[in-house]
């Protein structure tokens, strides 16, 4: 196994043939024209695109910045995501927790050096507890966008779901570049609030032991218009470009994975507690 570098570029190291051991094709993932989820789906992003401005961004990143909400573990927010069934996703109808292993054993299997890229791939979508506070689905999983400038081409839906959203009409938010200069970086950029946001506040307010490059994943792996999409380039500092490729890497193990075959997630317990004991240990502010 070929070892990479954090400045290699580790999307051209490592292509798995996507899918195809569980009988899919690339293609046949992320399909947003038919599919039996396809109502539940659209009607997700029609509720985000229409809700989603930057008031309620930054209404919710005062609200959740403080990590204040409860303290528990890592391990005791990934059973709970044995209750969330992410409504805006086409390929899957199975509890999330499924689906954090199913990332994490695939990233294990490519890069068994990296413990630390295994352990994001378990962390990724535990944000979506916000589900279980309260939240409607709508404000925690999707994909994510920048809110304060012109929706982009490659947002899911975004031809027929954004027309009741206030922004759209608001001179100072539907210009390119909106609210932000050109290439400012992603870091200054307000993201439709989610799951992905959140989970990275809770990661910096709790100070993981994990590399940047972990950070970055979490923070922006639902980012698909950018990563996948092409679109928003024009707000990326060099930073984001070099962070890409990581982006890049997580989500064929993010989306690929995705199968009806579950993990026997007690067999995999161990192992990820004593990840979670090195990186993230004890109870954790959320």
């Amino acid at each position: 196994m070929k070892v990479i570098r954090l400045d290699a570029d580790p999307s051209e190291v490592y292509r798995p043939e996507a899918g195809a051991e569980h009988g899919k094709l690339k293609t046949d993932y992320r399909n947003y024209t038919a599919g039996p989820l396809l109502d539940r789906v659209y009607n997700t992003y029609l509720l985000m695109h229409t809700h989603q401005t930057v008031d309620f961004v930054r209404k919710k990143g005062a609200e959740y910045g403080a990590c204040a909400q409860r303290r528990m573990s890592i391990m005791e927010a990934l059973d709970l995501l044995d209750n969330v069934v992410d409504e805006s996703d086409p390929d899957v109808d199975f509890p999330n927790s499924y689906h954090a292993y199913q990332t994490a054993e695939g990233i294990r299997q490519a890069h068994p050096d990296k413990d630390w890229f295994q352990l994001v791939g378990l962390l990724h979508d535990m944000g979506k507890i916000l589900a279980l506070a309260g939240e409607p689905q709508w404000a925690v999983v999707g994909d994510t966008f920048p809110v304060g400038c012109r929706v982009q081409e490659s947002v899911v839906f975004s031809d027929s779901t954004f027309h009741d959203n206030p922004d759209t009409k608001n001179p100072l938010y539907n210009s390119q570049y909106g609210i932000y200069q050109p290439h400012s970086g992603l870091a200054n950029v307000l993201m439709s609030w989610g799951h992905d946001e959140y989970m990275y506040k809770v990661m910096k307010f709790n100070h993981f032991a994990l590399p940047q490059e972990a950070f970055y994943m979490i923070r922006f792996h639902s980012f698909y218009p950018w990563h996948t999409g092409g679109d928003y380039m024009h707000l990326c500092s060099n930073e984001d470009l070099r962070m890409l490729a990581w982006v890049k890497e997580f989500n064929k193990f993010d989306l690929y994975t995705k199968c009806k075959d579950l993990p026997d997630v007690t067999q995999l317990k161990p192992y990820y507690q004593s990840l979670i004991d090195k990186y993230c240990p004890g109870q954790l502010y959320w």
